[in-house]
């Protein structure tokens, strides 16, 4: 039976390379099928992978209609057994629910391939109709790595090196760019710090105070205290 299968992970996991591959090999074993995209960081109609891989595709704009693209495909005589859908975390619920349809009634595999969250830590909201609706949701298991070496777990937005908290949800930019508007994975300490690779290296990380820091403080001082008061009495 057809499935509609969600891969994600953060940025610089390996989302695009897996879709390329997927596409590779469905079409390798004569399997005829449709590639879509959207917002690709080599330009439109192009699903690329920072490996330098990229095929032709299909562009995602928000008045893209998956199910009448499809459906024309089948009735002008062609074929399509599946569909590599890049980027989702751009598509709208409706859209999801388009590909849903494509997999249940015209029996197509539906391979979506998307972030989970924004940089603000927000859920995409194509990525949370794809989680809600999902036959399979799947983590991809190539780990981005965050400056300090750490398991990568957010997607940070940073003008000029510093990383921001507002703004537009999509604004397009890549990794590892400080020039101007660029993306950064960082684990979620450095994300709670806010703490780039660009500024960790001018910052000075001051350790945080442990929770039972200040209540042995006030024990000591308490004991201090009566340290006092018995030596006054003798």
């Amino acid at each position: 039976m057809a499935e509609l299968v969600f891969f994600s992970g953060t940025m610089d996991c390996g989302k695009s390379t897996l879709a390329l591959q997927t596409d590779h090999n469905h079409a390798a074993r004569g399997r005829a099928g449709i590639v879509f995209t959207s917002l690709d960081r080599a330009g439109e109609e192009t699903l690329s992978s920072r490996l330098g891989l990229k095929v032709p595709a299909v562009e995602v704009t928000p008045d893209t209609d998956f199910w009448t693209h499809v459906v024309e495909v089948l009735e002008s005589g062609g074929r399509c057994d599946y569909l590599i859908c890049d980027e989702a975390q751009f598509y709208s619920g409706e859209q999801v629910d388009q590909l849903a349809r494509i997999v249940d009634e015209l029996g197509v595999d539906v391979f979506a391939f998307g972030i989970l969250t924004d940089f603000r830590t927000r859920l995409f909201p194509g990525s949370q109709r794809l989680v809600e609706l999902a036959d399979k949701v799947q983590v991809l298991q190539v780990e981005a790595l965050c400056w300090c070496g750490a398991r990568a777990t957010h997607n940070a937005r940073t003008v000029n090196g510093d990383m921001v908290i507002e703004g537009e949800q999509v604004l397009v930019g890549d990794t590892f760019s400080v020039d101007v508007i660029g993306y950064e994975v960082l684990c979620r300490r450095h994300y709670g710090r806010r703490m780039t690779a660009a500024t960790s290296k001018t910052a000075h990380m001051s350790p945080t105070p442990l929770p039972f820091a200040d209540a042995d403080a006030d024990a000591d001082a308490t004991r201090a205290a009566r340290r006092d008061t018995t030596v006054a009495a003798r």
